[in-house]
């Protein structure tokens, strides 16, 4: 397994062009994750059409790096200004603004950054762990009716979390389903609603519908908000917490851990629920439960470890099954099969290069 790290390590930094695409993936996914209503998910529709230009190593490299620093970015406007850059840091402001308005924001942000990259190293590396044997064991259990109850149970999340009532979510799977039988018939090879449109016979392309869907769909929910004012940030100098400060939430930060990476590894579920969870079992084993909420370094530290390590232990039914757990691992595997890498049990076979590039990327992102 080390030897496969090191030779996807290598393909990763043995280019000064991979290089610099890993660090503009790093800055834009944290400022993209930074600006609320502005989602890591945004950056990474509106990239599409660009990534089909790279080689595969930086294309999939370039995505894995988004997802992972986009997580953190949204962080630092929680917990300057109480507005969560994305909804998987909206538990990180219940603790980290009041300790900005305590004059405490640069401890409350240094330890963002450490205990993200904690929870978002530890998964990474049980990703690395555990993916290959999962995938093996899927090639040996599954056949068709495994496959198709897979498939059903992904339906049936993707209905269920993905909306805020439930005939809406399976209208909007029905909508899918109509778009996927565009096309030549596999079997008949007889044409589908193509309308006379030879572009349509290869069926709906993945990069039109991500950019109608979520791109210009967010450009248009931005333009009907109203424009709330400006903020003055504080005045901001990053305090990386003690190793002894760490040292006494050891034990909330291992627990995070834990319900970050199966949170992440259940499709659907994802980082939010994971914070939330987090900071809520934070807050539960606690002695002093009424000091959360008012500036308690745990509740910050509790938030951020779980939302990270939801992100590799996410890529593991990705990359094993094939199943995306949300719309950003979605898109990557429009992404992955854009450069020839399908994922499910059989990519480590086809694939087993590009898989550790993943791995490198997620690895050193964190």
């Amino acid at each position: 397994m080390f030897s496969n790290f090191v030779t996807g390590s290598v393909s990763l930094f043995s280019d000064p062009i991979n290089i610099l695409i890993f660090l503009g993936g790093v800055v834009g996914g944290m400022l993209f994750g930074a600006i609320p209503g502005v989602s890591m998910l945004t950056l990474a529709a509106i990239l599409l059409p660009f990534t089909a230009h790279l080689s595969a190593e930086q294309g999939i490299m370039l995505y894995s790096v988004i997802y992972c620093t986009g997580v953190y970015g949204g962080a630092i406007t929680a917990i300057l200004f109480n507005i969560p850059g994305a909804p998987e840091n909206a538990a990180t402001a219940f603790d980290g603004y009041p300790m900005t308005q305590q004059g405490k924001a640069g401890k409350a942000v240094g330890a963002a950054v450490m205990c993200s990259a904690l929870g978002g190293s530890v998964s990474a590396v049980i990703m690395m762990v555990a993916t290959a044997p999962i995938a093996e064991w899927a090639i040996s259990a599954f056949g068709p009716p495994e496959i198709f109850a897979l498939v059903a149970f992904g339906l049936a999340v993707a209905a269920s979390v993905g909306a805020k009532t439930l005939w809406k979510g399976w209208l909007s799977i029905l909508f899918g389903l109509m778009l996927a039988v565009v096309g030549l018939d596999p079997v008949g090879g007889i044409a589908r609603y193509d309308f006379g449109m030879p572009y349509l016979l290869a069926g709906v392309h993945f990069i039109p519908i991500i950019l109608g869907f979520f791109a210009v769909s967010e450009v248009l929910v931005q333009c009907e908000k109203k424009a709330t004012g400006a903020y003055k940030a504080p005045k901001l100098s990053v305090d990386f917490p003690t190793f002894a400060e760490l040292w006494a939430h050891k034990i909330a930060v291992v627990r995070s851990i834990v319900i970050g990476f199966f949170c992440g590894i259940l499709p659907g579920i994802g980082a939010t629920l994971a914070a939330f969870m987090g900071y809520n079992e934070a807050v539960r084993w606690s002695k002093d439960k009424m000091a959360f909420g008012k500036g308690k370094l745990e509740g910050v530290i509790s938030a951020e470890t779980a939302n990270n390590a939801a992100t590799g232990a996410a890529m593991i039914p990705l990359l094993a099954l094939g199943l995306p757990g949300g719309a950003l691992t979605a898109m990557m595997v429009g992404v992955f099969q854009m450069h020839d890498m399908e994922p499910g049990p059989l990519v480590f076979i086809n694939s087993g290069d590009l898989v550790w590039v993943v791995f490198a990327a997620m690895f050193y992102a964190n």
